[in-house]
């Protein structure tokens, strides 16, 4: 199992749309070669995304990984304020260690009928579940997908990853990183470049 988080850092706006375009052509590419993935966490900004936290799994999932870790470079006028002169925008895609699986007997799950957008499929079935891990009481609520087992697995993978966070922030070792990871972007050293508002990838 591999994390890659997808970070505008302190960028522009034109940053967080990068994520979101970067984010929606790494999809593209892990279902192509059959990995399987699961958006654990994501905080939208006004026109894009900010950051976003995917788990990634299968035979080629290391080799996607590694194509990705890095500076991404979007070549791009503005598409918010087109008198803007800057032209080059970044994001950094960063690798963390693998989650250190839970038992689910760790875990107490309750269902609840999902709120908000779904229609009637929403307001007929229990698919939302909410996850607390019994030793810590961290808990989450997960109602993104449609099926309850859908929901259940990304609320297992959540609480995984925050444990994680969790255990690691008593040692300072995650928590530094990531904290780091959404400051630093090594800028005009890009692993991979796409230009114009389709993100065509230029290497």
């Amino acid at each position: 199992m591999i994390l890659l988080q997808f970070s505008a850092a302190q960028g522009p706006e034109e940053c967080c749309i990068a994520v979101e375009k970067a984010l929606a052509r790494f999809l593209q590419e892990a279902k192509k070669y059959y990995v399987a993935y699961d958006i654990l966490e994501s905080f939208p900004s006004k026109k894009g995304l900010k950051s976003a936290l995917v788990c990634l799994d299968g035979k080629d999932a290391e080799s996607l990984a590694s194509t990705w870790c890095g500076t991404v470079q979007w070549q791009c006028q503005s598409p918010i304020r087109p008198r803007h002169k800057r032209k080059n925008w970044f994001l950094s895609v960063t690798r963390f260690s693998p989650i250190k699986p839970i038992e689910e007997s760790e875990i107490e799950f309750e269902f609840t009928k999902a709120q908000g957008a779904g229609g009637q499929h929403v307001n007929k079935t229990s698919s939302a579940v909410r996850a607390k891990h019994v030793a810590t009481g961290m808990t989450v609520k997960v109602q993104s997908e449609r099926s309850q087992h859908a929901n259940k697995k990304l609320a297992k993978q959540l609480i995984q990853w925050k444990l994680d966070e969790y255990q690691s922030k008593q040692s300072n070792a995650l928590d530094k990183q990531r904290h780091q990871s959404h400051y630093q972007i090594e800028r005009g050293n890009a692993t991979m470049i796409f230009v114009g508002n389709e993100f065509k990838r230029l290497m």
